[in-house]
């Protein structure tokens, strides 16, 4: 297939052309800049101009295309709500293209958005649709393109880590050293779901090639690590105290990510597993932030 890839040269996306490329496919990548384009072209992938801000730019993307990989996503989380938008009329522009074909499109969202209830594992057959992350609004685009007959499935991602970024830990890490301390809320046994970059790579090429209408997945390997876990990892490697913190002091200690980080959200992906045949087989969490700190 003609796989159209926004995020092409991201940290998901960079991890998914390869993937995508030994299986076949001929991949068509987004980038923004020359810097991207060049290294796009390196790696033998069709160059496509694009910004989210001009979703009629990333359409024009999807009208060469067989099929779409979004992953594209503005993470400045300082602007996180607007962010959340902008990915949804994204979407709806993408879906536009789309109309009248089967042609597939795979969006990206969070595990959270499957959490009936918080502390429960999420599931993919749950779409909470009161659930307080605005990313909900990715899906909530998908949803609406579901409707009109648009070929619309969902990647749910946990935290996503190799040995060089970890999800909502890499900034906690940048939190940890300008506090002097790396810490958790209370006891700290809210639970991070968490996978392998590899394995969501395959997972993504897995889910595109199924082109399954209203499938939604959950790219989890690790249901639930610890923010405690996580903690001491981080503190063994930053060599920092790790510390408890009281939940009123969570906004002053954590910033714009105190609205994750007493959070308990692990995820279930019996079903993706089962569906996709996707047997997850790259190391842990903890055992990437380890290894990252021991090569420093």
């Amino acid at each position: 297939m003609r796989i159209f890839l926004t995020g092409a040269t991201g940290f998901i996306g960079s991890a998914i052309v390869p993937e995508l490329q030994k299986a076949g496919h001929h991949v068509i990548g987004m980038t923004r800049s020359d810097t991207g384009a060049r290294a796009l072209q390196a790696v033998g992938v069709e160059v496509h101009r694009g910004v989210l801000e001009e979703p009629d730019s990333v359409r024009a993307g999807v009208e060469k295309a067989d099929a779409v990989i979004h992953t594209a996503f503005d993470h400045d989380f300082s602007n996180f709500v607007e962010n959340c938008h902008k990915d949804s009329r994204v979407i709806a522009a993408m879906g536009e293209a789309l109309r009248g074909s089967n042609r597939p499109l795979l969006i990206t969202s969070g595990t959270g958005m499957g959490n009936a209830h918080l502390g429960e594992p999420a599931s993919e057959d749950v779409f909470n649709i009161e659930h307080p992350n605005p990313r909900i609004a990715s899906e909530l685009a998908g949803n609406v393109l579901l409707e009109a007959g648009v070929n619309v499935s969902v990647m749910r991602l946990p935290q996503v880590h190799n040995t060089v970024k970890q999800g909502l830990v890499s900034p906690l890490i940048e939190i940890s050293k300008a506090k002097g301390a790396s810490a958790y809320i209370g006891e700290g046994h809210n639970r991070f779901p968490a996978a392998h970059l590899l394995d969501v790579a395959l997972l993504y090429r897995l889910a595109i090639e199924r082109g399954e209408p209203g499938a939604r997945y959950n790219a989890v390997d690790e249901e639930g690590v610890t923010m405690r876990e996580i903690v001491e990892a981080l503190g063994r490697g930053l060599r920092l105290p790790v510390i408890s913190l009281e939940p009123e002091m969570t906004a002053e200690y954590f910033g714009w990510m105190g609205i994750f980080a007493g959070l308990d959200f692990p995820a279930s992906s019996e079903k993706t597993r089962r569906i996709l045949g996707w047997n997850p087989t790259g190391p842990g969490l903890i055992a990437d932030l380890d290894a990252m700190f021991n090569q420093q």
